[in-house]
């Protein structure tokens, strides 16, 4: 499209999830008015709802210092920050596995010392839930869920106190260069192309950035994508507030879901029903596109048999639909299971940064990676 009829934006943030809609507060308090340009209807209904509501405490990475420790700083952070979210109404406990872990139970309760992550022993009533024989260890620890209904709406509450508008049903395709130090940014809503100018595109589309990669003619990030279900059940009476997390290994964790009342089951095993890859000459494929045409077979009975050997009551968990996602991750995060953010300044667009966090609390790596590219706390915008 003409590069002259294209409007004129500080900054656009494609896409109005979580991180999308945090970014652009916190560009607006930078001095820059920006742009949200999301494909969907409404803020955060992929995969910032989709996924298991948990406000991470350090305790699910025991085999990544740097990704515990970042936890344990952030967690508070998200408490102050985002308080009418928190869900914490339920007892939550670890627990080690004996049999095809790849932590011991020590070292589970080393590395959580080191951490500073809190930890005691599970009262007996709780002990007794698990079977002996493959639990080694059980501990009360200290670790909340979040409400995404009530998450979406203080985001968008904050995003309108802000004046910073959305564009929805926008699905921006391309990014170019104009020649003239701005970037052209195109999106297509209703059958109709626009674009606007700006010299800052920040890709927020957690499993749909190679989309604008490849659709530009820019190299790929190399990406891990898999298509995960989380069950959502009502746990029997017994276990109905417990919160449990079996580590480190093919293993479960039951999570309280608050916007459905229910909760989420998921599995090491059964969770991702199948992956693939966006590398760089290999055929892409469209994530969207591929969640869309994806058969959707529950994998529900499987994933509460399974936990049901670990801890017999899960076996009275009374499923209620799932909830659907691709899940997207670094390919590096596959060897100790960390979760490092993604912030990737491109070579030969500088104004284009691409942004993906493995977690919620990753929207706090955010801030130092922008004073790295100039947008400072006192910038109204620094090329």
């Amino acid at each position: 499209m003409s590069t002259a009829s294209a409007k004129f934006a500080d900054a656009v943030v494609i896409g109005g999830g979580f991180f999308g809609a945090y970014l652009a507060l916190l560009l607006r308090e930078r001095g820059i008015q920006p742009l949200i340009v999301e494909r969907e209807s409404e803020l955060m209904l992929r995969a910032s709802y989709n996924n298991q509501a948990r406000v991470h405490n350090g305790y699910h990475y025991p085999r990544s210092l740097v990704t515990a420790v970042r936890s344990r700083i952030n967690f508070p952070r998200f408490l102050q920050d985002f308080p009418e979210s928190v869900f914490e109404d339920f007892e939550k406990y670890y627990a080690v596995g004996s049999v095809l872990g790849k932590v011991t139970a020590q070292q589970f309760e080393t590395f959580m010392a080191r951490v500073g992550a809190p930890l005691r022993p599970a009262p007996d009533r709780v002990r007794r839930l698990f079977d002996a024989h493959l639990i080694e260890q059980v501990w009360v620890a200290r670790e909340i869920a979040f409400d995404a209904g009530k998450l979406r709406t203080v985001m968008e509450q904050r995003l309108a106190e802000a004046g910073i508008p959305v564009l929805f049903s926008a699905n921006a395709d391309r990014v170019s260069d104009t020649g003239s130090g701005e970037l052209l940014l195109e999106w297509e809503s209703g059958g109709v192309r626009n674009g606007i100018r700006t010299p800052w595109v920040f890709n927020c589309t957690y499993s749909g950035i190679n989309r604008l990669r490849h659709h530009s003619q820019l190299p790929l990030i190399p990406l891990k994508h898999e298509l995960a279900e989380m069950v959502l059940v009502e746990p029997p009476p017994e276990i109905h507030n417990i919160s449990v997390t079996v580590m480190c290994g093919p293993y479960f964790s039951l999570m309280p879901f608050p916007d459905k009342n229910l909760w989420t089951l998921s599995h090491v095993r059964y969770t991702p029903h199948h992956s693939w890859m966006d590398r760089e000459g290999e055929p892409w494929q469209d994530a969207y596109v591929h969640f869309d045409r994806a058969v959707k077979n529950t994998n529900a009975p499987l994933m509460i048999r399974d936990a049901a050997r670990y801890m017999p009551a899960m076996s009275r968990c009374v499923p209620h639909g799932s909830l659907w996602e691709v899940k997207t991750v670094l390919p590096q995060s596959e060897l100790d299971d960390g979760r490092p953010i993604l912030f990737s300044r491109d070579p030969e667009l500088p104004g284009l940064i691409s942004i993906m966090g493995g977690k919620l609390d990753n929207i706090y790596d955010i801030p130092i990676e922008l004073d790295a590219v100039g947008i400072s706390e006192q910038a109204s915008l620094i090329a």
